[in-house]
């Protein structure tokens, strides 16, 4: 279990992200046309994994946006979203934030078990059934190089550390 913060106040994941240099866990998710995707459909390129509370929040949606142009100059590299939002609310805020084009958005509608299994599960407090914000890179064979599980809630990821990681 690991502790973030949100507005200062403390709560919990239910446990804590993959290694470095791990196989990682599958991700399986619902895009915004209702299609399962797996780890599998992006298989070859390196992924930068976000998770994150709700997409429908001007934190992840200034994350999705930054990522989205600065995923642009990156040959191979894939930006993935992942939340609990509804697959129909993913849709409305990628067409209504304009700049996230490059990213694709999944939901956990189906099942909350890859967020289990990144251990990034929020267990108490308001946002307790989320995920917490955190970013995964993996390379092209699906092994993490780099995790960020973001202390307060309220602010954004280390967006060079992971960009320097996924090139």
């Amino acid at each position: 279990m690991a502790e973030v913060k949100l507005k200062g106040s403390p709560i919990h994941t239910n446990g804590k992200l993959p290694l470095k240099g791990e196989k990682a866990p599958e991700i399986r998710g619902v895009t915004v046309d209702l299609i399962e995707k797996t780890l599998a459909d992006f298989k070859g390129k390196k992924k930068i994994v976000c998770f994150v509370p709700s997409l429908d929040t001007g934190v992840c949606s200034t994350s999705a946006k930054k990522f989205s142009e600065a995923v642009k100059k990156l040959s191979g590299t894939v930006v993935i979203y992942v939340s609990v939002d509804t697959p129909f609310a993913l849709g409305r805020v990628c067409v209504a934030e304009n700049g996230m084009g490059q990213i694709t958005a999944l939901s956990l509608i189906r099942s909350k078990k890859t967020a289990e299994e990144y251990g990034i599960l929020l267990q108490d407090g308001p946002l307790a059934g989320v995920c917490a914000r955190s970013v995964v890179v993996l390379d092209e064979n699906d092994k993490v190089v780099y995790t960020q599980l973001v202390d307060e809630t309220t602010t954004e990821p280390d967006y060079d550390q992971a960009l320097k990681a996924a090139t």
